[in-house]
């Protein structure tokens, strides 16, 4: 009978730990990013996701939380980032014509088309930030991005 009880013990103890073991595993989603209107299917269309306030503007694109490229076809191009922990992001695209992965400035504005989340413009009143540009990601997600060419 204490061989049957040690051995319930070592069981009751053994489940306790690998349930405790376990992390549940945050709900994750997919961004599907849409960019349409190129003004040419020179290069590849960059795109660039961010989750922390003061990441954007990042010129040099150092900061950003995950970054990839993808084909034109026609006028258009897309890319979608999957396994995304629920959270807040914002979105920056390049037109990167040269495909040198950054932005091309002429004597102060960019060469190349760009673009943020929930911007329709980009000007000296209305310079892209963190706070505007971003998003709740709590669902699978699909963005379309206007292009902006100066």
């Amino acid at each position: 009978m204490e061989q049957i009880i040690k051995k319930i013990v070592v069981l009751v103890i053994f489940l306790s730990l690998i349930s405790f073991g376990k992390k549940e595993t945050p709900n994750t989603y997919s961004l599907t990013v849409k960019v349409k209107h190129l003004r040419n299917a020179k290069g590849v269309v960059q795109f660039a996701i961010y989750n922390k306030e003061g990441s954007i503007p990042d010129e040099k694109y150092k900061r950003y939380y995950l970054k990839n490229t993808a084909s034109i076809s026609g006028d258009s191009s897309s890319f979608t980032f999957k396994n995304l922990p629920e959270g807040t992001y914002a979105v920056n695209i390049l037109h990167d014509e040269n495909e040198n992965g950054k932005i091309d400035k002429g004597f102060i504005l960019p060469k190349e088309g760009i673009g943020f989340s929930n911007y329709e413009s980009i000007g000296m009143r209305n310079r892209p930030k963190f706070s505007k540009a971003s998003f709740i990601l709590n669902t699978d997600t699909e963005k379309e991005i206007k292009v902006i060419y100066f």
